[in-house]
Order: C-alpha cells, then structure tokens, then sequence
C-alpha cells in the first residue's frame, strides 16, 4: 500500500482556517499517516511539568491543514480512519484552575477557591493504560479532533461546530467514517488532540491525551452537502451537534439525524421522530468545550 508520511513542517496551527497555506496536497483514495502532538503541545512528561506554566493555556495543535484535491464546497469529505497508533508509552491527564465540569470557571468570578492543579501520567502498555493498580483502562484511541475550514471565519482549534472541530467524541475511532462538510476548495482538513480513552463528557477537561501516528483515507462524495458531522460505525450511523446550551446540541444532532434517515434510507419524518424516541441513543462527547457536543445514533438493524 503506497503511504503518504505527514508531518507539520513548521507551526502546528491552533485554528481551522482556509487561510493558511497547505502543508501537503493529497488526492482522494489516497492512504496517509497523519502526526499529532498532544494537547499540551507535547510538553508535559512528568508530574511536575504543570501546565499552567510551560504551556499557554489549552493549545490544542493540530496539523493541517492538508487541501484535498477536487473538493469543492457542497461536497462531502468522508474519512475512514483506519489506525491510531501512541507515537510513545505514557498519555498524560491533568487537573487544571479554572477547567473542568465540576471546577469553578476561569471566565466567572467565583467566591471558592480553584480546583488544585495536578498532572495525571498513565503508562500504555499491554492494550492497557495504567496510572496505578485501580486506574487502569483499555487502550480506546480516537481523535479528539477532526474538522475542515469554516466557509469565512476562522475558529479556534478548541471550539466544535458544524465544521467538526474539538468535538471529543470516542466514536471519531478506527474502524468508522467521519463525513465532514466541505465549505472551501480543497476541504483544508485538520487533526489533532489524540486520546486513549475517554469517558462521556471529558469531565475534568483533559482525557488520556496522547502523541500519535494517525492512518486514514480520504474518500469525496461529490455534490453531496451536509450540515453537521456525520459518523458511520458498522453497525450505527450517528450526527454531532455542537452548541450551549446542550439541549441544543442534542437538537442539531437529532434533528440531523432524521435528515440522514429521510433522505438515504427512505423514512417518513414524523415516523423517523417517533422511532428515535423509542431506540434512538445519545452521547455526550464533552460538557467542558467552547460549545457542548453531543451524538445522535441509531442502529442500523433498525433502519
């Protein structure tokens, strides 16, 4: 299999943009091996390495962006990520003033004192990821994320909207297709922010960040526009809906989710509405983000 190598040559970028140049030009079909740093820019290897003083503030570098040949706006991307693989044997989590689910704001002031900062490391080995003989999860890779350019403007690589982005979802994980909307020529595809695990929500802001060697192949649906990002498993199809509040997120992923079902599966509306009250799933990929993600899915036995 011939294997396009990508590395950032220079800056990793910390935003989805249409206005940077392109690091690597691929054609569609083609396989490519993507490198990530992790959230904290790779900086962080032991306990004492706080966050809060060697990196400024959540980076998130990603690499890209990577122009698609032929995509044009009103197309789909469809991505199938085919490997991730630990670029080194430890990920790292951290405790961090002013971020998390159950920690004051940095952005509202509060009369409680922050929450301590901490740094978590977790050794990967054996398809496990171990902090100590309790803690000690499944190896579980995704990518925390997955995005094109916005049409205009240009978004912080911390922020999920309908463009992709920091959504933090586990099902963004080998063996499934990311469809990505294509609003500028050329897609300008970006990744970063790799995990070896997560649990719903990324609760205290960081999952089990890792470096990593990202497999995919990209694949062009022409003239086929969609509005939010779409993942397809072997056995579910599933819409990421971005937005505060969440209950809007969860709206944009359902209602986007009938779409799908309407239009390539054959569903009346209203039927679509009442099946998914009844088997319909829901996921919350983060509750710490610029914007809550959350993931409508639906099995395919049922469809």
């Amino acid at each position: 299999m011939n294997m396009i190598e990508i590395k950032q040559p220079g800056e990793y970028s910390y935003v989805f943009s249409r206005y940077l140049e392109p690091i690597v030009k691929v054609q569609p079909g083609e396989t490519v091996a993507i490198y990530t740093k992790d959230a904290f820019e790779n900086r962080v290897s032991k306990e004492t390495d706080l966050p809060s003083k060697i990196v400024d503030g959540n980076p998130n570098p990603q690499t890209g962006p990577i122009y698609i040949e032929g995509a044009e706006p009103g197309d789909t991307l469809a991505v199938h990520i085919l490997e991730i693989e630990a670029t080194r044997d430890y990920a790292v989590s951290a405790h961090m003033p002013g971020l998390g689910g159950l920690a004051p704001t940095s952005s509202t002031p509060m009369l409680n004192e922050p929450l301590p900062e901490s740094v978590w490391l977790y050794k990967i080995e054996n398809g496990m990821v171990t902090h100590n003989e309790k803690m000690s999860y499944p190896w579980r890779p995704f990518l925390g994320t997955i995005a094109t350019a916005p049409k205009i403007e240009a978004l912080s690589a911390l922020t999920p909207f309908d463009n992709g982005g920091n959504m933090d979802t586990p099902e963004t994980k080998p063996g499934n297709i990311v469809y990505l909307p294509v609003n500028v020529p050329g897609a300008y595809f970006f990744t970063g922010d790799c995990h070896a695990g997560q649990g719903d929500g990324e609760l205290c802001g960081f999952a089990l960040e890792i470096s990593a060697r990202v497999t995919v192949k990209f694949e062009l649906i022409k003239g086929k526009a969609i509005k939010w990002p779409r993942i397809e498993s072997p056995t579910e199809i599933m819409v990421i809906g971005s937005a505060r509040p969440m209950e809007d997120a969860a709206r944009i992923a359902y209602s986007e989710l009938i779409e799908w079902m309407c239009d390539e599966y054959g569903w009346d509306k209203f039927e679509a509405y009442q099946a998914l009250t009844q088997i319909g799933k829901l996921s919350v990929g983060n509750m710490v983000d610029t914007y809550y993600s959350l993931v409508a899915k639906i099995e395919k036995k049922y469809l």
